[in-house]
């Protein structure tokens, strides 16, 4: 009998990328990555995944035996619908139309004829690192909060987390399966607006707009720092990697950006500790990649937050897969689908 084999598929507002993955995570082909078409309509997306899952397969030796599919939005995986996604959608007139209710499961699997399982992005990246990273598939709870452009967030308990018959990971959705929404969190309602969330949401204080709108408003009053140095001065260029490197070199302007998002980061820890009493929490995303600049003030904030005994039990780290962790989750989405 041939090895259990799947494609995972990490769909984004800009790529599409998949890969061929074996029962234990290991990869079992080559990962492709094409556009999503995200802005061209329903179809056009259904179109770039298909190909993208093709060529997994035709770069794979073992039978393909299903598709899990990441995709950030509100996804409702039984009834087969994006039910929001506010990243894709077509221009109609002088409006663009976001996805609601997009049958896209059922539009994959009949360009690929296979079984198609789909998942909320940040929530299957929780369950990649849970399988196949930190949580070694044996974590009690962990809590992944991706942090990028926006903020998502992922939970998963294993069996002797709840009470009551299960068998797990055990993947936190909600009654709507929408839930999990970590970076729409609000932990200050009088707190600035950032867009599709509410005022004050975590999204509006860490996300990418918010860390590089913070750097720039320091540089403004004309601080001396190497993150201008490193844009010519042009503001309008800084991004979380130039903000990095910057602190890695000790510049006082880079490193206060650092330690002030990471404080609004560690209140909503310390929330985010005393509901789901996690033993692993985890941060991932390519703001992530700046690692104890803001994990450092984060962890600090969320001990004062969080009651003690809860806050013992838990370690507060980088996630591991931080490149593929939603890629991993959605495969392990699929596999899980086959046992």
């Amino acid at each position: 009998m041939s090895e259990t084999c799947v494609v995972g598929v990490d769909l984004g507002g800009t790529n599409v990328r998949a890969c061929a993955y074996l029962h234990d995570g290991t990869e079992a082909g080559t990962k492709f990555m094409n556009a999503s078409n995200a802005h061209l309509g329903a179809d056009a997306v259904a179109d770039a995944v298909a190909a993208t899952i093709k060529q997994a397969m035709g770069a794979c030796t073992h039978s393909i035996q299903a598709v899990g599919v990441a995709i950030p939005g509100h996804i409702d995986d039984a009834g087969g619908l994006v039910r929001w996604a506010p990243n894709f959608g077509q221009q109609v007139g002088d409006t663009f139309q976001v996805w609601h209710n997009v049958p896209l499961k059922s539009m994959i699997a009949s360009r690929v004829g296979l079984p198609v399982h789909s998942g909320n992005d940040a929530n299957l990246a929780a369950l990649g690192e849970y399988r196949f990273g930190l949580g070694k598939n044996s974590a009690k709870c962990l809590v992944m909060i991706t942090l990028g452009t926006g903020i998502g967030g992922g939970v998963i308990f294993s069996p002797d987390a709840v009470h009551g018959r299960a068998t797990g990971p055990l993947m936190l959705l909600g009654g709507d399966k929408g839930g999990a929404e970590l970076g729409h969190v609000c932990i200050d309602r009088n707190g600035p607006d950032a867009g599709p969330v509410a005022y004050g949401a975590l999204e509006s204080y860490c996300g990418t707009r918010a860390l590089i709108s913070r750097a720039q408003h320091k540089l403004r009053y004309g601080r001396k720092s190497l993150v201008a140095d490193a844009v010519s001065g042009d503001f309008s260029l800084i991004t979380p990697l130039i903000l990095s490197q910057a602190a890695d070199a000790g510049d006082e302007v880079a490193l206060e950006v650092w330690t002030e998002m990471g404080e609004h980061l560690g209140t909503a820890m310390g929330g985010f500790i005393n509901l789901f009493a996690p033993d692993l929490l985890t941060v991932a995303g390519q703001i992530a990649k700046a690692g104890e600049h803001i994990l450092g003030p984060a962890r600090r904030t969320a001990r004062d937050v969080a009651i003690p005994t809860l806050f013992e039990d838990v370690n507060i780290v980088r996630a591991e897969r931080v490149e593929d962790a939603g890629i991993l989750g959605a495969a392990a989405l699929a596999l899980e689908a086959l046992r």
